[in-house]
């Protein structure tokens, strides 16, 4: 039998299987709430509203919590694990994902699903520590085979050619926080007057995020997030032979990462002009990542969070996590609509090898005009 059919087969028969496991998940719930029982703390109180509306099959789920059903049972068969406590797995999730939709209090959230906010509060920080187990598998580099795919991307949305070795685009990202202990609070206050803590991300040309790096306080400079981060440190990311994309905030440098950064303001001629306008149509998928992320999440992040600086990292990992998530299921969510993108930091702090990151910024750039002023009849013609 030729192996493709026998793939395709296997693909359907695990399919299957898949379907089978959650309508038995679902059976076992719907009992579950068609009985009577003695409310004791292992015993899942799961007959409210909430709980309903997931059981039935026919109701949209996003607008409880942000995500589609699909996107709640792809989380659903990662986290599957082995049973700890009489709380059942289902109603854990659907629990701590209500919490990051609307950004409520526990004693709010305990109220909806009928459980003490102690309780609630456990599980929400449990659920958060199972989500992160997940983030190396969901948020990965493209392997050095799979960044012609990614440059593709890039290239499309960069509407040149040149841009085919971009596999990345980075930024920072400011999360409001609650004022910390006096003793920190002037470390969280950043340049717009408000406390927070940095995300720093990498995502592809479809708004997946590459990688993530928060929990720096919000009064450093992205320059140095970067220097600190582990793709910086360890010259992860991008690939021999490509490059990514940043804001002016960035330095513009060829090691020990490749990240070109746009000329400034105001250009000294069209060719460098040109890039900018190029460059500038690559790197604004990073700043759409973050708004589609904060407007899924945006109980969490249009206000302060008022959690620990210890956790509130967590929670922004997870909620990056979410997003790539929903990504991958096609649960699309458009960003919000005004939503002013930040201006970039001001002139970054000088590292050593960006003489090498100009000269192939100037390569760039001139492929770029180069390509633009190539004559249609030059590029139809076959030489061969």
């Amino acid at each position: 039998m030729d192996s493709n059919v026998v793939a395709a087969c296997v693909s359907v028969v695990r399919s299957n299987h898949q379907i089978i496991r959650r309508k038995a998940r679902l059976r076992r719930l719907m009992i579950l709430c068609s009985q009577d029982y003695t409310p004791i703390y292992a015993t899942p109180k799961i007959r409210v509203p909430l709980m309903e509306r997931y059981l039935d099959p026919n109701q949209a789920l996003r607008p409880d919590y942000m995500l589609s059903r699909t996107s709640l049972e792809a989380l659903m068969d990662l986290l599957r694990r082995e049973k700890t406590h009489g709380w059942g797995q289902e109603v854990e999730v659907l629990m701590a994902i209500y919490w990051l939709a609307h950004g409520l209090s526990y004693r709010v959230v305990s109220r909806a699903f009928d459980m003490p906010s102690s309780t609630v509060c456990d599980i929400v920080h449990r659920v958060c520590d199972a989500i992160l187990t997940l983030l190396e598998s969901v948020i990965r580099f493209p392997l050095p085979a799979e960044c012609a795919e990614v440059g593709r991307g890039f290239q499309h949305l960069a509407g040149s050619p040149a841009f085919s070795r971009c596999v990345g685009a980075i930024d920072g990202c400011h999360i409001r926080i609650k004022a910390p202990l006096p003793g920190t609070a002037s470390e969280y206050l950043n340049r717009k007057q408000f406390h927070s803590i940095l995300l720093q991300a990498i995502c592809d040309s479809t708004g997946k995020f590459l990688d993530v790096f928060v929990g720096y306080p919000g009064s450093v400079h992205d320059t140095t997030v970067l220097k600190n981060s582990p793709v910086f440190v360890g010259a992860v990311y991008p690939h021999p032979g490509y490059f990514i994309v940043g804001d002016g905030g960035y330095p513009c440098t060829s090691a020990p990462i490749t990240l070109l950064t746009p000329y400034r303001e105001p250009s000294r001629g069209p060719v460098e002009a040109r890039f900018n306008i190029h460059h500038a149509k690559a790197r604004v998928i990073i700043k759409k990542a973050f708004s589609m992320m904060k407007t899924r999440w945006k109980g969490i992040f249009f206000k302060a969070l008022e959690l620990s600086t210890t956790f509130a990292p967590k929670v922004v990992a997870v909620c990056a996590v979410l997003h790539n998530l929903a990504v991958t299921n096609g649960d699309d969510l458009d960003p919000a609509e005004g939503d002013p993108l930040p201006p970039p930091d001001p002139q970054p702090p000088e590292l050593d090898d960006e003489e090498g990151g100009c000269i192939l910024r100037d390569g760039l750039a001139a492929q770029v005009s180069a390509a633009r002023q190539c004559s249609p009849c030059l590029q139809d013609h076959d030489y061969n």
